[in-house]
């Protein structure tokens, strides 16, 4: 998986770093996923046709509330970061860098209602659900001293998995296996498929992602970040970093258990880095 939190927040921390509750932030923006943009300078595949049977739009309403549920529970224990922590204006100061290259990848982002927020928590863990609600915890930012560079990277990758509505075709394809889709003149899976998104709000944190999702995500986070003038290296400095901190062992991390830091992972991205590499160059120069 990707969205990998788990259902509940961490207890509160010390009362030194408790915030209190501030009102959210809405990155700008300015509405489907098909295949990739014409000058994409990455190689993925298009976007598996199955995703359809679950409607775009009630996937995004059942993640909207489900993150409003998240940060109402952190509000609770006041660990939600106003709008003036140094560490939120940074990621959305990152965010909004990254934003104008979402729409090639996905039209229906130019509508979506981008957000970013900062969660007090030790937990190494970072996510963006379906329609660009995107969370932080403080965890991976201060145990990995992540770099503005690294951070996009991740951010990237996040938003890359919402941009090809990965959880879209990964719901579709559990929910088919599981009622038994059936074709005829009433496709029944359509319309049971649309009730369950709306139902499965609270499972969009655990969905179980595939390499090829992660492979895909990788990519696509890359080359935006390329164009947003970040250092494409970082995204190899990063899984090196992961690497380190999991000391061969998932155990009890959520974000390196589902994002597995492995040589065959690196491997990609150094591959990759000399295709995006020059788009950086010209991002650098403006």
């Amino acid at each position: 998986m990707c969205l990998f939190c788990s259902h509940s927040l961490p207890p509160p921390l010390a009362a030194h770093s408790l915030w209190s509750a501030r009102r959210g932030f809405l990155l700008a923006a300015g509405a489907s996923l098909i295949a990739p943009p014409a000058l994409a300078q990455v190689d993925v595949g298009n976007a598996s046709a199955m995703r359809k049977l679950v409607p775009a739009e009630t996937l995004e309403a059942a993640a909207e509330q489900q993150y409003r549920q998240m940060l109402e529970q952190a509000r609770a224990q006041r660990a939600l970061a106003p709008d003036n922590h140094p560490q939120l204006q940074r990621l959305r100061a990152i965010g909004q860098r990254l934003l104008p290259f979402t729409a090639p990848w996905n039209p229906r982002a130019r509508s979506w209602r981008w957000q970013v927020h900062l969660i007090a928590s030790p937990q190494i863990n970072a996510f963006c659900m379906p329609g660009g609600k995107i969370a932080f915890y403080t965890g991976i930012l201060e145990k990995l001293k992540l770099t503005d560079d690294e951070v996009a990277m991740i951010m990237g990758h996040e938003m890359a998995h919402a941009l090809r509505e990965h959880a879209r075709e990964r719901i579709a394809k559990t929910q088919a296996t599981n009622i038994g889709l059936r074709l005829g003149a009433q496709l029944l899976g359509l319309g049971d498929l649309g009730n369950l998104a709306a139902n499965l709000g609270g499972q969009l944190l655990t969905l179980q992602f595939s390499r090829s999702d992660e492979s895909d995500a990788d990519l696509v986070g890359l080359e935006m970040a390329a164009r947003a003038a970040y250092a494409p290296t970082a995204a190899v400095s990063l899984w090196r970093k992961m690497g380190q901190a999991t000391g061969g062992k998932t155990s009890g991390l959520a974000f390196l258990s589902t994002h597995p830091s492995g040589p065959q992972r690196i491997r990609e991205l150094e591959e990759n880095v000399p295709k995006v590499q020059g788009l950086y160059s010209a991002a650098t120069r403006k």
